[in-house]
């Protein structure tokens, strides 16, 4: 199994050096240079597995054995041995053909412990493979942050520093992120948005000396291990509902792109997934983009949802180079004039790819907070504003078979806004109930390259806060 960049320029590498790369060096994200397909009767065989055998059946195909399948199936009981339900990620029924898939039941209650508890394991086994020393910078709109700092905490062979925008995620997001005391640890509250911090981040790896003197590594869903690990939930959630006998449809709420691009992935394995429908918050680009056919940045509004205060969504790029039939020369094209200009128009035949494939829609704050509150009446369900904005987009779609809404977060992480919507405070589970008490480090830092350079350079130095 080989990977090439979306922009053509950059090695072909293998499973291990992709993941460790992160970024390409062409500015490009890494893909397989073709997706293994998989026949109905095989993924028919795997009805009733656990979360674990079923991730090393999927992972397995892609790694190209980087990993043995001893030391595979290892690493993956390990990521997901900290998780607080035994079926990994649960489905919750909230009507006749509507299901919940529940993916906070790691080890910091959000959808991104599945990849990056796994990455973590998959990272530490390489650099005990090699004896190197890296630097793992991440970018996060709230989740990302605690979830890379959980699974590389600690670790004598790793520094990991976490860009977040300053005072745009929610306090119990930035309490995970400031409060290890790990000495490897760095949070960076950053002047900005978002896509502030994940454009300085795609500096630092466009910048070769410093990516090269630190040994950067990314593990953002820019990284394809990330988006690898985020695959095998659809197909348990499939399996779970009768495929491959019959399809079943998602709709994920996305910043990001990276979630919903895995189970674009899924589909083209063989999983037989009717519809895969984006959901955004206010700051609706690719809802937008889907109905214009112009992708145009228009600026973030902050939102009860920040995890998808985004309107730079890296992984887009993945899906426009499917969308494309694998134009790497277009796909560059179209990145350029992202950058130089704020967005793009998508070409007409790439547009109608794109709407073959996904559908999408929007959920106003109004719209959120009225969902959580619909929910929880008529379920007993509380959802955090995210998954309220999945579920709300979910039920405006034409009934056609089973639907699947990704949770992506526990709603305790959104006090203030499922307290607003319901009246009930949602608690932390016990193990983090004294997260209000610990001590916090973190360092605020300007949205500029050299100032986020600087800084990093003294805390992998050993410098004090």
């Amino acid at each position: 199994m080989r990977y090439i960049s979306t922009r053509g320029q950059a090695p072909e590498l293998g499973f291990g050096e992709a993941m460790m790369t992160g970024l390409a060096r062409d500015g490009g994200l890494y893909v397989p240079e073709s997706v293994p397909v998989l026949a109905a009767d095989e993924i028919a065989a795997w009805a009733g597995l656990s979360y674990e055998d079923l991730a090393f059946n999927v992972i397995r195909p892609f790694i190209g054995g980087f990993f043995a399948d001893a030391e595979l199936k290892a690493l993956i009981a390990r990521a997901y041995q900290g998780f607080g339900h035994a079926a990994r990620a649960p489905l919750v029924q909230l009507g006749p053909d509507h299901f919940l898939m529940e993916l906070f039941h790691g080890p910091t209650l959000a959808f991104k412990d599945f990849a990056m508890q796994l990455i973590g394991q998959m990272m530490q086994a390489a650099l005990a493979r090699s004896g190197e020393r890296i630097t793992i910078v991440g970018a996060t709109s709230g989740d990302t942050g605690s979830a890379a700092i959980e699974a590389f905490r600690g670790l004598s062979n790793v520094d990991v520093v976490i860009l977040f925008p300053h005072g745009r995620v929610s306090e119990v997001q930035r309490r995970q992120m400031t409060t290890p005391s790990e000495a490897n640890v760095h949070a960076l509250a950053v002047d900005g948005d978002f896509d502030t911090c994940q454009a300085r981040l795609k500096d630092m790896f466009n910048d070769f000396a410093f990516r090269d003197e630190v040994r950067l590594a990314g593990v953002n869903s820019i990284n394809w291990a990330r988006v690898l690990a985020q695959v095998v939930y659809y197909f348990h959630a499939g399996l779970s509902l009768g495929a491959p006998h019959r399809p079943v449809s998602f709709t994920v709420p996305t910043g990001n792109f990276g979630d919903i691009f895995a189970g674009h992935v899924a589909r083209a394995m063989g999983l037989p997934i009717d519809r895969l429908v984006i959901a955004t918050n206010q700051n609706d680009i690719l809802d937008r983009t889907l109905k214009s056919g112009e992708y145009r940045t228009m600026g973030v509004a902050p939102s009860i949802s920040p995890s998808m205060d985004i309107q730079v969504s890296s992984n887009f790029e993945r899906a426009l180079f499917d969308a494309t039939g694998r134009d790497a020369a277009a796909v560059a094209a179209l990145m350029r004039g992202l950058n130089q200009s704020g967005g793009f128009a998508v070409p007409a035949p790439a547009l109608a790819a794109l709407r073959a494939e996904y559908g999408s829609g929007r959920a106003s704050e109004a719209e959120t907070q009225d969902t959580i509150a619909r929910i929880w009446r008529e379920t007993g369900e509380l959802l955090c504003p995210h998954s309220a904005v999945g579920v709300k987009v979910a039920s405006e779609q034409p009934a056609r078979g089973m639907m699947v809404t990704l949770a992506t977060a526990h709603p305790a992480k959104f006090p203030d806004a499922v307290e607003a919507a319901t009246g009930l405070r949602p608690a932390l589970p016990a193990r983090m109930a004294d997260l209000f008490e610990r001590p916090e480090r973190v360092t605020r830092v300007a949205g500029d390259l050299a100032a986020l350079q600087k800084v990093i350079r003294a805390r992998i130095a050993g410098e004090s806060h």
